[in-house]
Order: structure tokens, then C-alpha cells, then sequence
């Protein structure tokens, strides 16, 4: 009797993996994702993910990479020099909460969160890069506000956090968007104080 051939299984698709790892990273939480997590749903065993990504650390790190790749705000267009800087600090606000709230299960920012990891690796990893996008708005406050750059940035910061949290926490996108246009009108309020005592 002849024997079936054994058939072959498919090659691993390393990226499908990333795509895979990036999405449970996204509703768990680093530190909530294990090993078997991962192995099982790439379906591999750890020799080969070992292989494959070096180990969970650096799969995160490809994760965020991919992530950022897929849903970073586009600076260029909301902080360009065409709108009014209260105006373009708003449209990133309501840009990123509507971001963070827009999918059921995978809520907030995967960067920012990250940066809440156990792990100091990941940790790492992650405000690395969260810093490149904090850069790109302390560099578009020098230039619309040098005076109080440092202050705004750290507030526009906090509130990108904060509303990350709250979406991670459940919060409502209707709710995150309100949020985010409230801070832009204090943003507003503030230039405006600026603009005053500026031009008497």
C-alpha cells in the first residue's frame, strides 16, 4: 500500500508574525503577552520565534515599528504653517483621540502604552520611540511659541497620554474627541493671553 506524502507546512511569514504579535501587544499589554501567547497564535514553537525574532523584547520592538509605521499622525500636515498654532495643536489632539478610540479592541496608542511596560526593555524601547514624536512638536512650538515652548509641549504630552489611557480604560470616542477639543480651546486661551500681552 502506498503511503500519502507527508505534506510539507507552510513557510513562516516572519511579517504575518510581526502583524500577528503587533495586534495582541496592542490588547494586552506587553507584559500581559507571554511566550506561548505569541508561539500560539503564529503557530510555531519557541525555537523557531527565538530564531525568527531574537526574543519577545525585540518582537515588541518591531511591533511598535510596524505600528507607527501603519498610524502615526501625520505632523507635517497638522503642525504645518498653512493653519493658526492653537488651531494645528487642536487638530493633532482631536486626531490622536480619534486614533486611540476609533478600534473596539485595540485602544489607546501601542507606543504610549508601551512605555508603561514592567519590562525596562521594552520600556526602553518604547519611549525611544515616543520621543521621536515628542521632538517633532517641542521643534513646532520653538518656532510658533519659543517663550513657553517647554510648558506646552509638556502639556500637549500629557494630554496625549492621558487620552490614551482613558481609551485604554474604555472611554467613548465621542468622550475622547470632547476632551481633546477642550484642551485645544485652554491652547487657544493661552496664545491668545500671549497675543495680548504681545501686542497691547
Amino acid at each position: 500500500m502506498n503511503e500519502k506524502p507527508r505534506q510539507r507546512r507552510p513557510a513562516f511569514d516572519r511579517e504575518q508574525g510581526i502583524a500577528i504579535a503587533q495586534a495582541l501587544f496592542h490588547q494586552r499589554g506587553f507584559d500581559a503577552v507571554s511566550l506561548s501567547d505569541l508561539t500560539e497564535a503564529m503557530n510555531i514553537k519557541p525555537p523557531s520565534f527565538y530564531a525568527a525574532y531574537g526574543s519577545k523584547a525585540e518582537l515588541f520592538e518591531r511591533a511598535m515599528h510596524r505600528y507607527a509605521g501603519e498610524n502615526a499622525l501625520p505632523m507635517d500636515k497638522l503642525l504645518g504653517p498653512d493653519r493658526p498654532p492653537a488651531q494645528a495643536l487642536t487638530a493633532l489632539l482631536v486626531a490622536a483621540a480619534k486614533q486611540y478610540g476609533r478600534d473596539r479592541a485595540m485602544r489607546g496608542c501601542l507606543i504610549t502604552e508601551g512605555m508603561r511596560a514592567d519590562d525596562p526593555t521594552a520600556r526602553d524601547m518604547a519611549e525611544k520611540l515616543g520621543n521621536v514624536g515628542i521632538q517633532a512638536i517641542r521643534r513646532y512650538l520653538d518656532q510658533v511659541r519659543p517663550d513657553a515652548a517647554q510648558v506646552l509641549a509638556d502639556y500637549v504630552l500629557i494630554t496625549l497620554r492621558g487620552l490614551s489611557a482613558a481609551a485604554c480604560s474604555g472611554m467613548s470616542l465621542r468622550r475622547l474627541v470632547e476632551v481633546a477639543q477642550l484642551a485645544g480651546k485652554l491652547i487657544s486661551l493661552e496664545f491668545e493671553a500671549s497675543d495680548g500681552a504681545t501686542n497691547p
